[in-house]
């Protein structure tokens, strides 16, 4: 877990976390980086080579002619799916109500991250909430099933 970050106290089980991989078609991923040695980076690259409609959300990051980036959540293009989050700890909170606010579907925290309290905010509001996971890596562990279904 990264530091200052709490441990999730519940992530739905795997069918579910399958079941939102299955049906999303729009992400937005929070942190994108334009360094392709970064996790969030290989991350969105990986799920927009999978058929998602990626969204790279950083305003530090420089776009490319392959990569545009969008400086906050908000300029996301509705609807929104998942949001992916790739940033501290501290950031996860208003990252979270923003998502809310936007009426996305579901909050994604990636390895290391979980807020418990933001979680269940997302949560009463009807969200569905992963924590403390990669999606990439569930992605690849149910990958043929995947396919079969999102094509």
């Amino acid at each position: 877990m990264s530091a200052g970050c709490e441990r999730p106290l519940s992530n739905p089980p795997p069918e579910e976390i399958r079941a939102l991989l299955a049906r999303a078609k729009r992400i937005a991923v929070v942190g994108h980086s334009d360094d392709p040695s970064r996790d969030s980076y290989r991350v969105g690259r990986f799920l927009a080579s999978r058929g998602y409609e990626v969204f790279a959300v950083n305003p530090n990051a420089r776009s490319t002619p392959d990569l545009a980036f969008l400086p906050d959540l908000v300029s996301v293009p509705p609807p929104i799916d998942i949001v992916d989050i790739f940033r501290r700890p501290e950031f996860l909170s208003e990252i979270v109500d923003t998502a809310i606010r936007l009426g996305a579907k579901a909050i994604w925290m990636q390895d290391g991250l979980a807020d418990n309290a933001a979680a269940e905010r997302a949560r009463a509001a009807g969200l569905e909430v992963v924590m403390n996971r990669c999606m990439m890596r569930d992605y690849r562990t149910w990958q043929s099933e995947l396919e079969k279904t999102r094509s």
